[in-house]
């Protein structure tokens, strides 16, 4: 299959940045952003994705959709590309790259290839692209050559095997690690901020584990701009774990970490308007004096 034009859904923080790269390799790049917010809408104008008038157009012009958006959308996402999917005839692949369990990925499958698509469970592990890079994509199911030829235009493809729901796997174990221990840094220093206690507790870490008090101070202050999307994340992440016979209430509490992350005034940031001068002991300040004035 020639690729030629690949539609990016949605070009948010990690779509738009993607979609950049993919136009940097001389792709046509298409989206439509009917019903999408303002911030959007610059995101892509900003990496120069065309806007075409309605889904039905975008899936018939494209011979890769991505699907990078928050987990919570997945469904209606993969039920509105397949209806378009039916209406148009259109002969195209459909990347999966939400952070999903990988039961709902097999769930996804059949919406899509019983409308005549081809599907492709595709995680994104890593930062947006910047300066020509690319995060990796965990590319799993029957339709791997296709999505491996995204590899020449720029994105770091790898194979995680043939199964639907192994890249997948990969995301949700890595991001219960990245996202998991940025929820209990928060938790321990609102704690210890709460108790008089954070001098003596970030000294022990100065002493003992001064590279884990660096990651702290270096990523913990971005962290509520993005909270509020991460929460479908973490509840994926626990149905993962749960459906392998493991505990669920682990990142359940993760999850609950993020809501009330996400409902501070530092909630309505974006990566583009949050405060970078703000410190990290101004960032659990605010935390903690939140979590005080709204007692469970």
């Amino acid at each position: 299959m020639s690729i030629e034009t690949v539609a990016i859904l949605s070009p948010g923080d990690m779509g738009h940045a993607v979609g950049q790269l993919l136009r940097e390799h001389e792709l046509r790049v298409v989206t439509c952003l009917a019903g999408r917010s303002q911030r959007t809408r610059d995101l892509s104008e900003s990496a120069g994705i065309t806007d075409v008038a309605n889904l039905n157009d975008m899936v018939a012009q494209s011979q890769i959709i991505l699907s990078i958006s928050v987990s919570e959308m997945v469904p209606s996402i993969c039920q509105e590309v397949a209806a378009a999917i039916k209406a148009t005839g259109a002969d195209v692949l459909f990347g999966e790259c939400n952070a999903i369990a990988p039961q709902v990925a097999r769930r996804m499958e059949p919406i899509i290839t019983e409308a005549g698509g081809r599907f492709i469970d595709a995680s994104i592990v890593g930062s947006p692209p910047r300066n020509g890079s690319s995060p990796r994509f965990y590319a799993s199911g029957d339709n791997i050559s296709e999505f491996e030829g995204l590899a020449d235009f720029g994105l770091d493809v790898r194979i995680a095997g043939t199964e639907v729901g192994q890249a997948s796997g990969i995301k949700m174990c890595y991001a219960a690690m990245t996202k998991g221990s940025s929820a209990l840094y928060s938790e321990l220093l609102m704690a210890a901020e709460m108790m008089g206690l954070s001098d003596f507790v970030k000294a022990e870490f100065q002493s003992s584990q001064p590279a884990i008090l660096q990651r702290m101070e270096r990523g913990l202050p971005g962290v509520p701009a993005k909270a509020r999307r991460w929460v479908s994340e973490m509840e994926e992440i626990k149905d993962t774990f749960d459906h392998l016979g493991l505990t669920p209430h682990l990142f359940q509490g993760v999850a609950d970490m993020y809501r009330m992350i996400g409902s501070t005034s530092m909630g309505d940031e974006t990566p583009e308007s949050r405060d970078t001068e703000r410190s990290l002991e101004e960032t659990i300040m605010v935390l903690a004096e939140w979590v005080q004035a709204h007692p469970a």
